[in-house]
């Protein structure tokens, strides 16, 4: 919340892993952002982090009253991070961006007036990098992977990779859940429904810290779970529910 006791509007959801250097920027970032313009929470889920990142954490939650900390004791991935913070969520609607810095928060704005122009709340708003800042072979192997993810899975996703997202709490509650899933979430969404809406966003290079993924070990994982989407694709059914006062 903005510092009244309204409920938040929107909750920002937040997965780190050892980015201590990151997570006083980046917070004030979003607060720059959002403040006074909706009612919002800032949720950090603290994956197993080895460094200072929860006593930072702590230390902020004095100076941004509408920061909340959830922890894991160990590391248990990126997605289990989101669902964490989803779960814990008070707002109907979820921002996701990436704890690194490289997802810049004065994208968040624009994504909420796509979602409030559109003709559905049925809807993924992904962000597109249209400007990736990320090494060479990184951005070949990331052309490369989602080549094949959209031969595959059709799901037109021009940048499933991309850390800044909005959508509704509820459908993402509904997803099937699994380890990395948060790489699929465009298939994922669309399989349940979702329109996807996509927005051009900035993309920075990273500047504290460092990757906590290999090239070669995201790929391997990446193409089993890829299967593992295509089985669920395939699988999934969404039935047509008629109204109560129709039967």
């Amino acid at each position: 919340m903005t510092g009244d006791e309204r409920a938040p509007a929107l909750s920002v959801v937040v997965p780190v892993h050892d980015e201590a250097d990151n997570i006083a920027p980046l917070i004030e970032e979003i607060a720059l952002a959002l403040d006074g313009l909706v009612a919002y929470e800032i949720l950090y889920v603290d994956d197993g982090s080895e460094d200072a990142t929860d006593a930072i954490l702590a230390a902020l939650g004095h100076t941004y009253p509408n920061l909340r900390t959830l922890r894991h004791r160990a590391r248990a991935g990126q997605s289990a991070a989101l669902r964490t913070g989803i779960r814990a969520a008070q707002a109907a609607w979820i921002v996701t961006l990436d704890g690194d810095g490289q997802n810049d928060p004065a994208d968040i704005p624009a994504l909420l007036q796509r979602r409030d122009r559109a003709a559905t709340r049925n809807m993924l708003v992904a962000g597109v990098r249209v400007h990736r800042q990320d090494s060479r072979a990184k951005r070949w192997a990331s052309w490369v992977a989602n080549g094949i993810r959209r031969r595959l899975l059709a799901d037109r996703a021009r940048d499933t990779g991309c850390g800044l997202k909005l959508f509704p709490r509820a459908a993402f509650l509904d997803l099937p859940f699994f380890d990395h899933m948060h790489r699929f979430l465009p298939a994922l969404f669309g399989a349940a429904g979702l329109t996807l809406i996509e927005h051009p966003v900035n993309h920075r290079p990273r500047i504290r810290g460092r990757s906590h993924y290999g090239i070669v070990d995201r790929a391997l994982v990446g193409l089993i779970d890829l299967l593992g989407v295509a089985w669920l694709q395939r699988r999934s059914a969404r039935p047509t529910v008629e109204p109560e006062d129709q039967q």
